[in-house]
């Protein structure tokens, strides 16, 4: 297996040398090249851009809406997006991340400059699919970006494993010849004392340095204050447990990018950054438990920890990017990135009521994770009876993790598992490679029609197919049809693989109350989506701008989920033995296991209105019509039914403009089943009532040097106080949907100066 590993890598090394030893100029994957005899050639890669689920959130938009701290909080704005927590549950509901039609965060791949980043895998997963962590879209500062495409669908599949519900790629701005630089600035005032507040600082800085050589450097500082320890303490449900409200962050980010123009059609990029992020608790534990009076209990770590940092990631990465460009239009694109995670964090409870709670005030252990990526894609047009241009490409990826902490469990009190020993390696590891080929074929000047094909093979699960078709129409001069069907993939992750990875419950979540463990499957399938979407878009011209004027879309689209992985329910094994109470002794073995179908499906609509020449109006809606495990009927997500984004776009004069938004989210529902898989009953059932969140932002340019931004979010002070998980671990009552906190008003500033 080694010898072919090593075969694998060293073929992709050499398609990627081998680009090199042309010499053309850069290419970059956003733009279409032309012919000498001026045919554009189109990407596939600009094409899977013009798909139906597809959005682009502009610099501009950024600028005028900008986030506190994340830039989750404007993806979240997009068409099918929307924040949840890792699970159903809601357990460490207010670490929310981005989760594309109703698939999950697991679901959703992020990229940074079309390279992954996988971060948020060195944090420990829980039994339920927890995890304790923002997800990988705070890397980047806000300022430093110049365009987010988000893409969902089909058109998804084309990006590989993990890819299934969407993909989120954060453009950052490109070196320039000209020196310029900024200095950037935000302010994030909460009318609500107990609200956390925000504040950063940064910096950029590029220009030449020699004729073929130029360089990029920012610098960012962020913070975001916790909320208020008590925040939720008139809202629980269960008045013994502590529901946190939103954890703080400390960001710290440096990045530096060099671009060499080796020739006139050939460029070469060498980008290296480090990145900080502690969190500032807020009292969070991961069920929720009850607050001792006996101060010498572990628990108590909770007050004394709050305001303090308990977890802090360091992410390091180096990559090195060549481009290619020949007069026949053929180009070619291939990095190879290295990127560290370095997550300490304080030890925390594996086993039952204080899984995810703080054991000691002073022990911390760290979680190494590595990942190493080559990619290389190739570009070729060429006429065969009609235009096409074919992207064939390869890619390689290792994972390597050690996570000393969370392989320690002890089975002295449930007993010996049969072939396990008590003495477990820390150390993970998994080699993912693919190979893919997409075609955009002409068949007239209305009809692209792009297949695709990708095959992947991961060292614990074996090979998989991916087919894709997608087709666009223009039916006339103003409607263009699209439709696309396409398989996707997600591998396992390196817990849910590993039996030395053990949890253990003691009575919550076990048949009978008695104790039981869960433990890795090296015999998982990965999980896989058959994803289709049919849709209409109209466009009308507005003949005296000479730009687009009206513009709406509908969009079905349908997710037949296979394979998904979550923690079994019904024993596999059972342990010998243990020194535990009678009831705990002889415990059951639980595995990961795949679960055979689930579906997602729903409606997306656009609509964006030129109401005058200065105006626009822009709007999107997401009707989720399902998203379950059509084995129990459970929701996949914890998210809204209903979700409508919408913006005015006011330029009231050439350096004066007025943006204001408002995000209505429908009802939401909670999880149907409880941690033993009982039929929730009383407050756990209760769902979450529709609410609306309208801002304001405005703009002022000064001088072509200085732009001052303000605003007011959340106007009318629409307030959402986390009640508690779903299910109260060890009791009957749960919060339902309200798993998660909603800030009040509050009023912000940002200024950028630049040169």
């Amino acid at each position: 297996m080694l010898k072919r590993k090593s075969t694998y890598l060293l073929s992709l090394l050499i398609t990627f040398a081998c680009h090199g030893v042309y010499a053309d100029s850069e290419t970059t994957k956003n733009e279409p090249k032309k012919e000498s005899d001026d045919v554009i050639v189109v990407t596939a890669a600009e094409q899977t851009k013009q798909a139906l689920g597809s959005s682009v959130i502009t610099e501009q938009d950024i600028q005028k809406m900008p986030p506190k701290n994340d830039l989750s909080e404007i993806i979240r704005t997009m068409p099918g997006v929307n924040l949840t927590g890792n699970s159903t549950t809601g357990q460490r509901g207010n670490n929310r991340q981005i989760d594309i039609r109703g698939m999950g965060p697991e679901n959703t791949l992020i990229l940074v400059d079309g390279k992954p980043v996988k971060s948020r895998m060195s944090v420990r997963y829980g039994w339920r699919g927890e995890r304790d962590t923002r997800g990988d879209t705070n890397w980047v500062p806000a300022e430093a970006v110049d365009h987010i495409d988000v893409i969902r669908g089909p058109a998804a599949a084309r990006y590989g494993d993990g890819a299934a519900g969407g993909v989120v790629n954060i453009i950052t701005k490109k070196p320039t010849n000209e020196w310029h630089g900024s200095l950037n600035d935000y302010i994030n005032a909460p009318t609500h004392s107990d609200d956390g507040s925000s504040r950063r600082v940064g910096f950029t800085l590029t220009g030449g340095l020699l004729d073929n050589l130029s360089m990029r450097l920012y610098g960012n500082l962020n913070k975001t204050n916790p909320d208020a320890r008590d925040i939720n303490d008139n809202h629980q449900i269960n008045k013994g447990s502590l529901s946190a409200g939103r954890e703080g962050v400390r960001n710290k980010d440096l990045n530096s990018l060099l671009h060499w123009d080796m020739t006139d059609k050939q460029s070469l990029e060498l980008e290296a950054s480090t990145s900080r992020q502690g969190n500032i608790y807020a009292g969070d534990t991961q069920n929720n438990n009850p607050l001792p009076v006996n101060p010498s209990n572990p628990v108590s770590l909770v007050k004394k920890l709050y305001g303090h940092e308990t977890n802090t990631m360091y992410r390091t990465n180096y990559a090195l990017t060549h481009r290619n460009y020949w007069e026949s239009g053929v180009s070619t694109m291939s990095y190879v990135q290295y990127e560290k995670t370095h997550n300490t964090r304080l030890n925390e409870g594996l086993a039952g009521r204080v899984e995810g709670q703080f054991t000691d005030e002073g022990k911390r252990s760290t979680t190494d994770a590595n990942n190493i990526t080559l990619h290389s894609e190739t570009d070729l047009p060429f006429t065969f009876y009609v235009p096409q241009t074919m992207t064939v490409g390869a890619e390689y990826n290792h994972q390597k993790m050690s996570d000393p902490n969370s392989n320690k469990q002890s089975m002295s009190e449930g007993g010996q598992i049969p072939g396990l020993k008590e003495i477990r390696t820390d150390k993970m590891s998994a080699s993912l490679w693919g190979v893919f080929v997409e075609n955009n074929i002409e068949l007239t000047d209305a009809t692209m029609l792009t297949p695709g094909l990708r095959f992947n093979h991961q060292s614990e699960t074996g090979h998989n197919w991916s087919p894709s078709l997608n087709l666009s129409h223009e039916l006339n001069d103003n409607v263009t049809a699209k439709m696309g069907i396409a398989r996707a993939y997600k591998a396992p992750n390196l817990y849910q693989t590993n039996p030395n990875y053990l949890l253990t419950s003691r009575g919550n979540g076990c048949a009978g109350n008695k104790s039981c463990y869960l433990m890795g499957n090296k015999d998982l399938k990965a999980e896989t989506s058959v994803n289709k979407e049919i849709g209409l878009e109209f466009h009308s011209e507005d003949n005296l701008h000479k730009e687009k004027g009206l513009i709406a879309g509908l969009t079905y689209f349908r997710n037949d989920y296979r394979d998904k992985i979550q923690a079994g329910t019904t024993p596999v094994l059972q342990a010998v033995g243990g020194n535990g109470r009678p009831q705990f002794r002889n415990a059951d073995v639980y595995k990961w296991v795949n679960v055979p179908k689930a579906v997602v499906e729903g409606l997306e609509g656009n609509l964006s209105i030129p109401v005058r020449s200065n105006m626009k109006w822009r709007n999107n809606l997401t009707w989720m019509l399902q998203s379950k495990n059509k084995k129990t009927g459970d929701y996949l997500s914890i998210i809204p039914q209903y979700t409508l984004n919408s913006a005015l776009d006011w330029q009231a004069t050439d350096n004066f403009s007025l943006t204001p938004s408002l995000t209505w989210y429908g009802k939401q529902k909670p999880r149907k089943y409880g941690y033993k898989n009982e039929k929730q009953t009383g407050s756990a059932t209760d769902q979450l009532s529709p609410y609306a969140l309208v801002n304001l932002s405005t703009q002022y340019q000064f001088t072509k040097n200085f732009t001052l931004t303000a605003g007011v979010d959340n106007i009318f002070d629409k307030r959402l106080f986390r009640k508690g998980n779903s299910v109260a671990v060890g009791g009957s009552q749960g919060a339902g949907a309200a798993t998660y906190n909603e800030p009040g008003r509050s009023l912000f500033v940002s200024t950028n100066l630049s040169f």
